[in-house]
C-alpha cells in the first residue's frame, strides 16, 4: 500500500513527466481545467482499437475515438448517429450502406473521410487481433475484407454480411471499440514490416474523439487532453483528463478526501460508506453490463467431470459475499446475459449447498476434493471473492491455491489456457445479447490454433450444439422469439458450463462535489468523462 505522505510528492512527479502544460498548486486540489481519477489501470495492454480488449482500454476509446454510431448512454438498446448520418440495411438483410458527416477532422487535423472508416474495418479483420471476431462473425475475413467492406463515394461506404442478421445485432457491433476509426494517413506513416501501424498505435493514438491520448505510462497514468478538432458535438469543458494508476481503496479514498483527486473508482463497499458521510463528497451509481465469473479450464481432467462442475457453484456463499464484498457495488447473477440486455434471465438456482457439493464430488469419484490453482488479479473485490470461495471450497476439500498476479499477467496466461481457475470481469462490447452468448456459449473450434477465442475456447469447452444454437439466436430477427432463444441458453448454461456465475457488478464513483456531469456508463465505454465540468 502506498504511504499517505508519499501520495502528493508522486502527483507531482507525474505532472511534472507530462509537461509545463499540467500543473498542481501547492494546495489539496487540482487544477480547475483538469480533471484527476483514481482507477486501478493495471489491465491495460494496447490502445490500438483493433487490439485493444480490456475494460479500461474501452473507457478510454470511448473517450477518444469516433465510430459510425453510438448506442445512447441514458437508453443503451437505442442507437445515435456518431460519424454516420444515414444508415439501411438492404431487403436480403445482407448489405449495409452508409453516409458520413461531412467536414469531419481527425485530432491530426488530416480529414476524416469513407476512405478511413473503410480503412479502419478493414484493419481490424486483416490484423486478427483478439477483438476481430466482433467483425469477422459477419463473415468479413482477410481474403473478402477488401471486397466486402469498400467505399462508394467520398462519404459514403458499404458493407456486405454472409447471412441475414439480426440487423441490431450488426449495428451495435458497429458502436464496439474494434470499430474506432483510425486515421489512416497518420497510421499507415508509422508501420513497419507491413504491420498497419500497430506497434506504434499500441502505446499512441491516431482518432478523432472529445479526448485525444496525450500519454500512457503502464502502471501510473493515462493522459488525455481536449481535442480542438473535435465538431461532433461540443468540445470538452476540461482541458485534460489524467487517471492515476492508484491500486489500493484506502489509497483512493484519502486522495480523494485531501482534495488530490476529483474522482475514486474503485472504493471498498466499506470505503464508500466512509466517503458518503462527507460533505464535500457525492457518490454516483449504474448498474453495468459487466459480470464477475469463475473459469474452470476443462483441459483439467478432475475440473472437467460434469459433477465437478456443478459441485463448485454449491460452494460459493454468493449471499455473504453480496452483503460484505459486493455490498451496493454489485448483485448476485448467475447468467451469462446480464439483466438489461435482450432476453437477460435472473434465475439464481445456486446457494452454498456444501452437503450436495460433497455427494456431487462423491460421485465425480473424487470424494475427499482435490488440489487446484486459481489466477487472481491482486485488486478489489475480485481478491475479496477469491478469497471467500477459498474458504468455503475448504469445507469439501477443494484445496485452491490462489495465485496472485496484476490484471495483464493474469489475463495474459489466461488467453493462453494455461490456468486451472480463473477469476476476472467481462464487461459487454456492445449493447446486444449476442455480445455474451458469442463468448460463454459460442464455440466453433475448440483446437490450440483456433481462429476465435473466446471465453468457452480459454477454457477449452467444446460446445458444437450450443453453438449451433447461438448462431441460430444471432439469426433471428424477431425480438420476442430471439429473447426466448437466449432464455433456453442460458437454462443450458447455468447447469452444464465451465463457469461459475457470481455477480453483475454496479460502477460506483465516489467524487468531489464541485465535479458535475459525471455519469458511469452501462458499458466501460459508455462513460464520457468528455462532458464532465467543474464547478
Amino acid at each position: 500500500m502506498s504511504h499517505p505522505q508519499f501520495t502528493r510528492r508522486r502527483l507531482g512527479q507525474a505532472a511534472a513527466a507530462l509537461g509545463a502544460t499540467v500543473w498542481w498548486p501547492a494546495q489539496a486540489a487540482t487544477p480547475p481545467d483538469t480533471l484527476v481519477l483514481a482507477m486501478q489501470l493495471d489491465d491495460l495492454i494496447s490502445l490500438d482499437p483493433a487490439e485493444a480488449f480490456e475494460i479500461t482500454a474501452g473507457e478510454l476509446l470511448g473517450n477518444t475515438y469516433s465510430a459510425l454510431l453510438r448506442y445512447d448512454v441514458a437508453e443503451p438498446s437505442k442507437l445515435v448517429p456518431e460519424l454516420a448520418t444515414q444508415w439501411a440495411v438492404s431487403a436480403d438483410g445482407k448489405r449495409y450502406s452508409f453516409t458520413l458527416r461531412p467536414g469531419l477532422k481527425f485530432a491530426s487535423g488530416n480529414p476524416l473521410t469513407a476512405e478511413d472508416v473503410v480503412f479502419s474495418l478493414q484493419r481490424a479483420v486483416l490484423l486478427d487481433k483478439t477483438p476481430a471476431f466482433i467483425l469477422t462473425q459477419f463473415g468479413f475475413s482477410k481474403a473478402n475484407a477488401k471486397e466486402r467492406i469498400r467505399q462508394t463515394g467520398p462519404l459514403t461506404l458499404e458493407l456486405d454480411t454472409d447471412k441475414a442478421y439480426a440487423p441490431t445485432l450488426v449495428y451495435n457491433c458497429l458502436t464496439a471499440g474494434v470499430a474506432a476509426v483510425v486515421d489512416k494517413k497518420l497510421v499507415l506513416s508509422k508501420e513497419a514490416g507491413g504491420d498497419l501501424g500497430n506497434g506504434w498505435l499500441k502505446t499512441n493514438y491516431a482518432g478523432s474523439g472529445a479526448l485525444k491520448i496525450r500519454e500512457w505510462r503502464a502502471n501510473q497514468l493515462v493522459a488525455l487532453e481536449r481535442n480542438d478538432q473535435y465538431t461532433l458535438g461540443p468540445k470538452a469543458p476540461l482541458a485534460r483528463v489524467i487517471y492515476r494508476h492508484v491500486k489500493e481503496s484506502a489509497t483512493q479514498r484519502l486522495l480523494l478526501e485531501k482534495g488530490d483527486v476529483d474522482i475514486a473508482r474503485n472504493l471498498t463497499p466499506q470505503d464508500l460508506e466512509a466517503v458518503a458521510a462527507k460533505p464535500e463528497i457525492a457518490i454516483t451509481a449504474t448498474p453495468t453490463g459487466q459480470l464477475i465469473y469463475l473459469g474452470l479450464n476443462q483441459k483439467n481432467p478432475v475440473l472437467a467431470k460434469p459433477e465437478v462442475r456443478e459441485a463448485m457453484k454449491w460452494l460459493v456463499d454468493y449471499d455473504a459475499i453480496a452483503a460484505t464484498i459486493m455490498k451496493n457495488i454489485g448483485v448476485v447473477h448467475q447468467n451469462f446475459l446480464p439483466v438489461g440486455l435482450l432476453g437477460a434471465s435472473k434465475e439464481r438456482p445456486y446457494k452454498l449447498d456444501v452437503a450436495k457439493a460433497k455427494a456431487l464430488l462423491a460421485k465425480a469419484g473424487v470424494p475427499q476434493g482435490f488440489k487446484v490453482t486459481v489466477d487472481m488479479r491482486t485488486t478489489q473485490p475480485i481478491q475479496g471473492i477469491t478469497e471467500a470461495m477459498q474458504q468455503t471450497f475448504a469445507r469439501a476439500g477443494i484445496q485452491m491455491e490462489i495465485i496472485p498476479g496484476d490484471g495483464k499477467q493474469t489475463l495474459t496466461k489466461y488467453r493462453a489456457r494455461s490456468h486451472d481457475l480463473y477469476i476476472g470481469n467481462w464487461g459487454a462490447d456492445y449493447w446486444d445479447p449476442h455480445t455474451n452468448a458469442d463468448t460463454f456459449a459460442r464455440n466453433p473450434d475448440n483446437g490450440d490454433n483456433a481462429a476465435t477465442k473466446p471465453l468457452a475456447w480459454r477454457n477449452a469447452w467444446a460446445i458444437p450444439e450450443m453453438t449451433k444454437k447461438a448462431d441460430a439466436a444471432a439469426l433471428e430477427r424477431d425480438a420476442g422469439k430471439r429473447a426466448k432463444l437466449y432464455q433456453e441458453l442460458q437454462a443450458e448454461f447455468r447447469k452444464t458450463s465451465p463457469f461459475v456465475m457470481l455477480f453483475q457488478q454496479t460502477e460506483v464513483a465516489a467524487h468531489r462535489k464541485n465535479v458535475a456531469g459525471l455519469r458511469l456508463g452501462p458499458t466501460a465505454d459508455g462513460t464520457l468523462l468528455y462532458k464532465v465540468s467543474k464547478r
